[in-house]
């Protein structure tokens, strides 16, 4: 309840409290949510509000929102379908918006769209504080959705809307939907791609390596899957192009542009059959990851797929038979579902393979060395993403401004932290690696035509001039 003394004690001790607000345990806080709930944090929009989502958002006491943070608690992390209990996400992101960026607490919003779950053991759940029905689709989810975004451009048009843990397919569309209407992105899609290609930018500066060259596989095709494909193609497209694609999977194997996928937007993933018959996977039978690993040989493998062991032993010898020093990036999280766990990938490697994970992991001693354990957390993202743009007068969340975000978090990993293992900053350095990616986000919006042009030193002076700090002020008398 006293907000200056929360973030107070966060800011002076983010290393031991970010695993708290954030993953893993933000996920067990989701998953008991209504049992564990005392009091009200957020705005709760109900399907049966639709009509008067205007007038409700009208009635939050805080005049000026600045930030808001939405889900439909459609795939929260790993754990799928938690309806309302996932406005702990939500309220997590916002509480590091306010720490790493510096967000006053007044200004931020977490909104939970309560439209129905399919998780069976909450609808038989007397203690479950949403909506007791089948989750919507189709026209009724997305009308409610667009009357939504139509009230926040009205109560809230300087906000930035930030979507989270929609569902894959939702969150593909809703962010093309509305990616151009208002200032908005999605941290599942775009954070997470921005987040990954800066483990890719700084493995790359490690090793001295050339981005066009590597051969990526991405294992898992959801909403981060998405986002990884597409911010590193597009980055490897800048660096001058390369000749082989990044390669998808998702639960059938290798995505190849010859069948029917139900998943629309996986087709933006699918390499072309004749691509597929180049690397020597033009079989159908034979497109799963260790088939993958073995022909495409990879330099960089990734982990989107929330299945623990998906990396096992002889994945990871195939990976070291094509490349000496490969990147690995166990990201799915929690914990407990990450694809390999640091030790393990060390072990096998004989320490020679670069790792990082997206969950937090102890540091690791093998051969004598201690080996420090990167976080590709999107915390290193969004919130510099979205004070940039707010700061910048962005009218939109651009491709160039995401890579500009990556750049800079990629730049902000020291010397010492390579040398000890490290892909990503330490989580203690959130405030300083915030504000560098804050200002690299607000020139790039600038270069892009979609906010203020400005130079670094004007970028810095207004950053300065807009951080809240969780400080006491002195009471002067009048």
């Amino acid at each position: 309840r006293n907000e200056s003394l929360v973030y107070y004690v966060v800011r002076k001790n983010l290393k031991e409290i970010m695993p708290i607000i954030y993953t893993p345990t933000v996920g067990r806080a989701c998953q008991l949510f209504g049992h564990i709930y005392r009091r009200s944090r957020g705005l709760y929009l109900s399907f049966e509000d639709k009509g008067h989502i205007r007038d409700i958002l009208l009635n939050w006491p805080h005049k000026d929102a600045r930030v808001i943070v939405v889900t439909d608690g459609g795939r929260i992390l790993g754990l799928g379908d938690l309806g309302v209990n996932g406005m702990g996400i939500p309220i997590g992101k916002l509480s590091l918006y306010c720490a790493g960026a510096g967000i006053p607490p007044a200004n931020t919003l977490p909104v939970s769209l309560d439209v129905g779950t399919n998780n069976v053991s909450l609808l038989d759940d007397d203690l479950y504080l949403g909506w007791s029905h089948r989750r919507l689709r189709g026209e009724a989810y997305f009308d409610f959705i667009e009357e939504f975004v139509e009230a926040v451009m009205e109560v809230f048009p300087d906000a930035l809307l930030q979507w989270e843990d929609f569902r894959k397919n939702n969150a593909a569309t809703l962010l093309e939907r509305y990616r151009d209407r208002l200032l908005s992105f999605n941290d599942d899609i775009q954070g997470t791609g921005a987040v990954a290609l800066s483990g890719v930018l700084a493995a790359m500066r490690r090793i001295d390596g050339d981005l066009s060259a590597q051969r990526v596989v991405i294992h898992g095709a959801g909403a981060a899957g998405l986002g990884i494909c597409r911010q590193i193609r597009s980055a490897m497209d800048a660096a001058g192009g390369s000749e082989c694609p990044v390669a998808c999977l998702d639960s059938r194997g290798l995505l190849v542009d010859e069948v029917n996928i139900s998943d629309g937007y996986k087709r933006d993933l699918a390499w072309p059959p004749a691509v597929a018959e180049k690397f020597g996977l033009g079989d159908p039978a034979h497109r799963q990851l260790e088939d993958v690993v073995e022909r495409f040989k990879p330099t960089v493998l990734i982990g989107t797929s929330g299945q623990p062991g998906a990396f096992n032993r002889e994945i990871v010898d195939s990976v070291m038979a094509g490349c000496d020093t490969p990147l690995i990036l166990p990201f799915s999280n929690p914990t407990d579902f990450s694809e390999a766990r640091p030790e393990e990938i060390i072990r096998w490697t004989d320490g020679r393979a670069m790792v990082a994970t997206g969950s937090p992991f102890a540091d690791v001693e093998y051969g004598g060395r201690r080996y420090r354990i990167g976080q590709g957390n999107n915390v290193f993202i969004f919130p510099g993403l979205g004070m940039g743009s707010l700061l910048s007068g962005a009218s939109r969340v651009t491709d160039g401004m995401l890579t500009a975000a990556s750049a800079a978090l990629a730049d902000q990993v020291t010397r010492e932290e390579m040398d000890a293992g490290m892909l990503y900053p330490a989580v203690s350095r959130l405030r300083e690696v915030t504000a560098r990616v804050t200002v690299a986000v607000m020139i790039r919006a600038g270069i892009d035509g979609v906010g203020d042009k400005l130079e670094a030193t004007e970028a810095e002076r207004i950053l300065a001039a807009a951080t809240w700090s969780p400080e006491y002020p002195d009471y002067v008398p009048a």
